[in-house]
């Protein structure tokens, strides 16, 4: 039996909307066409075909992806994500968006993404490691510290990177922590790298409310998305004094106005409950729809890519709209909230901070030097700041929107690295 290709979850074609967005940037500040030709399409794409026996006895067989979007400013670096509704157009958008995140907060990477059609709870443990080993064979001859990077996203976590990692050694007779980042410490893992794209969410959230004004202690907040990054910054804004009222995961979500106990159900989430299982969830239920049309102050959508599209544009009622996953506000949605005054915090600025740690980690892996997590906490706190107050400088100079001027920053460095480097031969 074999694994078709997926039907994507979206409304729009994901890469289509990328290279909109693309296209949108260079017609607006005259950069040059040929380039925004040639960015508007991904380097490299591998298709590759994931043979799994199954614990009955049985050949599975998933189809995978790695594309590499860019390589003018370095190695690229993406994630790679296990979900039943991964699409190669998904991926070559993911590796666009990576990127432009890569270049807004100024690290020497392009942009990659890689994926495979797959619900890995579906999967025994055994299972879900005979399928990673697979797939990392499949495509290492294509990742290596120096060219492709991948790391964890959506469904992914560093188990599944330790694997890759070596899976990878194997192959090559020796141990190589560096191609892939995300790891277990205790295998070249960097401290602070589960936390830090929901620090670096934090991070931005204090910028954003400076900028506008507010203090955060008090905001009331609402987080599509209970995992990896939703979870960690539902924790960490709860600490800095927001009032989480509303979280969800796949299955839906739970929202009390008077603030949620989150500590607990994050324990709850970290011993493999489902949010709406929770003792606290008890009357409480709302869909992933309805979470986004809640009356909050911040809405942060931490899930899937488009989430927020011209249907319900209209209906969000957040003051703020911090863009914790990637592509969740659809160009059209993203007219609507402008008009609407609401404040969007671009997703390449906004959830950078796992990008800018895996960084760290791959310095870290080169040198066989580490360090401790105050200081990788430090360093990404001055990266992230410094990349928002860098984006919301130039918005307020040039009357753009955060995205605008994000987008602006991104690509004119990827295309001055094209223009000093040139077009081969």
């Amino acid at each position: 039996m074999s694994q078709a290709a997926a039907t994507s979850h979206l409304r729009e074609n994901p890469f289509e909307l990328a290279t909109a967005q693309l296209r949108k940037v260079g017609e607006l500040f005259a950069l040059d066409p040929n380039l925004i030709r040639v960015l508007s399409q991904c380097k490299k794409a591998v298709e590759v075909s994931i043979p799994v026996q199954m614990d009955d006895g049985s050949i599975e067989v998933f189809l995978g992806y790695r594309v590499t979007h860019n390589i003018a400013r370095g190695p690229s670096k993406g994630g790679i994500r296990y979900h039943p509704d991964v699409t190669l157009d998904e991926v070559k958008a993911l590796a666009m968006w990576m990127t432009w995140k890569c270049a807004v907060v100024n690290l020497p990477y392009g942009g990659a993404k890689g994926g495979v059609i797959v619900d890995p709870r579906s999967l025994s443990d055994g299972e879900l490691e005979r399928l990673t080993r697979r797939y990392a064979s499949e495509i290492s001859i294509i990742i290596s510290p120096e060219m492709d990077v991948p790391a964890p996203d959506l469904g992914t976590d560093p188990r599944v990177m330790a694997w890759i990692m070596d899976t990878y050694s194997m192959h090559h007779g020796h141990s190589t922590p560096g191609v892939v980042t995300g790891k277990p410490v205790v295998i070249g893992g960097s401290r602070g790298r589960y936390e830090a794209t929901g620090r670096g969410v934090l991070f931005i959230t204090q910028e954003a409310c400076k900028r506008r004004g507010i203090p955060l202690e008090g905001q009331t907040v609402a987080i599509q998305g209970f995992g990896n990054v939703g979870g960690v910054a539902a924790r960490l804004l709860a600490q800095a004094g927001a009032r989480i009222v509303a979280v969800s995961d796949s299955r839906g979500g739970i929202y009390k106005p008077e603030g949620l106990d989150v500590e607990s159900l994050y324990a709850h989430r970290l011993a493999g409950g489902q949010l709406g299982e929770h003792p606290g969830a008890d009357h409480n239920h709302i869909t992933n729809a309805e979470l986004l049309e809640l009356p909050v102050d911040i809405l942060i959508p931490a899930a899937l890519e488009g989430q927020v599209t011209e249907l319900n544009a209209g209906k969000v009622q957040a003051k703020m709209i911090v863009e914790a996953a990637n592509g969740p506000v659809t160009p059209r949605a993203d007219e609507i909230l402008s008009a609407r005054g609401i404040y969007v915090v671009p997703d390449i600025v906004a959830n950078a901070g796992g990008v800018v740690v895996s960084y760290f980690e791959w310095v870290q892996d080169l040198q066989s030097f580490f360090w401790e997590e105050s200081e990788v906490n430090t360093r990404l706190q001055r990266i992230m700041v410094n990349a928002f107050n860098e984006v919301s400088t130039l918005a307020h100079a040039r009357s753009l929107r955060l995205r605008e001027a994000a987008y602006v920053v991104a690509v004119q460095r990827v295309v001055d690295a094209i223009t000093a480097r040139g077009i081969y031969p």
